[in-house]
């Protein structure tokens, strides 16, 4: 953990033994009563934290002091085809890791139905692995997290529209598509748009999804000319999407 969160519920608690961020502290950090170490709050603000007083029981008592703002998420929105329930975790906490906006996860004509009933999105895993990427990037903010269950219905609801990072601009819209693209990602110029990403499942788009991403706007470009994992491209097309609107400067 390069950051220990916590939720505003939880101050002026003790944090339990069996917390990860107390075994984290006294078994992997080895920190002692007295010492300090970064923490923030989640949603909120980053600073410092003070192990005030480790109790007989094996629990922990902290103090925060928090001053310092998060570095703001990044105007990239990315969509995705349901991947396997294994890959959600993995895939959630690397999107977070990366900083972008929001994620969307959404059911395809070509993906596996079953993959969408995932528990993680109802017994708090999908926002535990949220968590868990942002601590690693030292960051107190998560992606917003949204379900649809169809392509058309992210197309017809356009969450984008409501996106509060540089408002007034009109966002490059952006299929992941390797069956006759009309280009590739690493050649599209700098720009300093929003990017809305959609990456389908592991089968890819069927015709007809083709169609309804071309009438949206969405300029279909290819990642190259393998087939990736979902986790995969969705990482390669984020990452492209980051450098071409600046931020690995």
């Amino acid at each position: 953990m390069n950051l220990i969160l916590f939720e505003d519920h939880e101050l002026g608690k003790n944090l339990s033994r069996r917390d990860e961020r107390t075994i984290h502290l006294l078994k992997v950090l080895h920190k002692k009563a007295g010492d300090t170490f970064d923490a923030g709050i989640l949603g909120g603000k980053r600073g410092s934290g003070r192990i005030e007083k480790i109790n007989l029981d094996g629990s922990i008592f902290v103090s925060l002091e928090v001053h310092e703002n998060s570095p703001p998420r990044l105007p990239i929105r990315a969509a995705v085809g349901f991947p396997r329930p294994i890959q959600i975790r993995r895939l959630l906490r690397d999107l977070s890791n990366l900083g972008i906006e929001a994620v969307d996860l959404m059911g395809t004509e070509l993906g596996e139905k079953s993959y969408r009933d995932t528990k993680l999105l109802n017994d708090g895993g999908a926002r535990a692995a949220l968590i868990e990427g942002a601590v690693q990037s030292r960051d107190t903010t998560i992606p917003a997290l949204a379900v649809f269950a169809r392509l058309e219905d992210w197309l017809r609801e356009r969450p984008w529209d409501r996106a509060t990072l540089r408002p007034g601009s009109i966002p490059l819209l952006i299929a992941a598509d390797n069956v006759r693209p009309e280009g590739t990602m690493s050649r599209l110029s700098p720009t300093k748009r929003p990017v809305v990403l959609a990456i389908g499942s592991e089968r890819g788009w069927s015709e007809r999804e083709r169609d309804l991403l071309e009438e949206a706007g969405f300029l279909r470009l290819s990642l190259g000319s393998r087939a990736l994992r979902t986790e995969t491209a969705c990482v390669a097309a984020v990452v492209l999407a980051l450098e071409k609107i600046g931020e690995l400067e």
